[in-house]
């Protein structure tokens, strides 16, 4: 019997809004590096980076939890403007997260 995938848990947000400023700005060169540079990336990143910050203040360092939620709340963004989609902005934000952290993201390891 195959063992379930280990939640991977944030440490505790020390200081959310700094969090909220990398995350906001290395979505952004993601989204522009990832396709084109087209002016919404920025506001992609903005709110990807709002809901990330409010997350963390409330106390949530689930990561599963934090992309569900990115999701959740990215679906009254307009991306028509845009090549993207709630998940591919999810993912990606777990991505960033993961490389933050010195995770393996293919494989889950360290």
């Amino acid at each position: 019997m195959s063992e379930p995938i280990k939640p991977i848990v944030l440490p505790p947000a020390e200081n959310a809004l700094q969090e909220g400023q990398w995350l906001k700005k290395s979505l952004h060169d993601w989204l522009d590096r990832e396709f084109i540079p087209e002016p919404v990336n920025a506001h992609i990143a903005e709110r990807a980076a709002q809901i990330f910050v409010r997350q963390r203040m409330e106390g949530e360092n689930d990561l599963g939890s934090l992309v569900i939620a990115i999701v959740t709340e990215m679906q009254s963004f307009d991306f028509s403007k845009s090549f993207y989609g709630e998940f591919a902005i999810a993912n990606a934000v777990s991505d960033l997260l993961l490389d933050s952290l010195g995770i393996d993201r293919c494989c889950g390891g360290a």
